[in-house]
């Protein structure tokens, strides 16, 4: 009898943990309907579920674009003596943030984590001097572009380097992470020793002291640094292919993406990018550069 009345136990015990176990599924189940429903419309890349951003109506809703651009590249984007957020670059932010009804909140950004502050949302667009290539191109969506630029050689008067072939391997070159400078030299001249910064400032600073015998960085750098400092001469001012500088947003925004090709396009008819030169590149350039560098509507000849 005692073995009959454990037996109905053991049943009952089972029957009762077969219930609780079905209804934590359905619990689990309906809980993920629910997490799936409200996520749908977050700011998640369809592309990648790492990938994050704000949608244009979402900006708009905020009333704040925030934009990143360099502090120490002068005069591309650059913080003044006022604190104030100057250059080429920063000149259209304060158009599109004008044109789209919002304000602007500049974040400073180096080469480096460019394509960061987009996956992670820390940035809608980025504005910083950014060369459209291939392989960023499978990670952000690029925009028209709004400039020529090209790769430069600066060095010291008392060494020009005129050119890369036959390099003295003891010798080294200064780059920047994450710049297309290094991705070049790092494919076609993989035995020059390269000396990589994090910053434009570290890398003026490490070629005024000596820590390199040149520095490889967009041509309109190096072009903008030697015009700036006597003593030095920009021996390669086009080294691999030509290239153009264009917006980035995070990869699958398309709402931004479509808005900014759009307002690239409509601005080409007052020649804005013209007008962005003669108010921050030409003390630095002249007019001799001006047709070679701006790009209008986003069309390069």
């Amino acid at each position: 009898m005692k073995n009959l009345k454990l037996k109905k136990l053991i049943s009952l015990v089972a029957i009762v943990s077969t219930v609780i176990a079905l209804t934590a599924c359905g619990s689990s189940g309906s809980s993920e309907e629910e997490s799936s429903e409200e996520t749908s419309g977050a700011v998640e890349s369809e592309e990648s579920s790492d990938v994050v951003y704000r949608t244009l109506d979402e900006i708009k809703e905020d009333g704040t674009i925030n934009i990143g651009v360099f502090s120490d590249k002068n005069p591309f984007g650059y913080v003044d003596e006022n604190g104030e957020y100057q250059g080429y670059d920063v000149y259209f932010a304060n158009r599109i943030g004008e044109d789209l009804g919002v304000e602007v909140n500049f974040v400073s950004t180096e080469a480096a984590n460019r394509i960061e502050y987009l996956q992670t949302g820390k940035v809608d667009v980025i504005l910083a001097n950014f060369t459209v290539t291939d392989e960023r191109a499978e990670e952000v969506d690029f925009a028209l572009p709004y400039m020529n630029v090209a790769l430069g050689v600066v060095s010291p008067d008392s060494n020009v380097i005129t050119s890369l072939d036959d390099w003295n391997s003891d010798d080294q070159i200064i780059v920047i992470s994450g710049t297309t400078a290094e991705t070049y030299l790092t494919e076609n001249y993989p035995d020059i020793p390269l000396q990589k910064y994090d910053s434009y400032a570290t890398a003026k600073n490490a070629l005024e002291n000596g820590n390199g015998v040149a520095w490889a960085n967009d041509n309109t750098e190096v072009i903008a640094f030697a015009l700036q400092n006597e003593g030095y001469t920009v021996g390669i001012p086009e080294l691999g292919s030509k290239d153009t500088i264009a917006p980035a947003v995070s990869k699958g925004n398309g709402t931004l993406l479509d808005w900014i090709n759009e307002e690239i396009q409509s601005l080409a008819d007052e020649q804005f990018f013209h007008k962005d030169y003669d108010e921050t590149l030409v003390d630095t350039y002249g007019e001799d550069y001006k047709e070679e560098l701006v790009v209008e509507g986003g069309v390069t000849e």
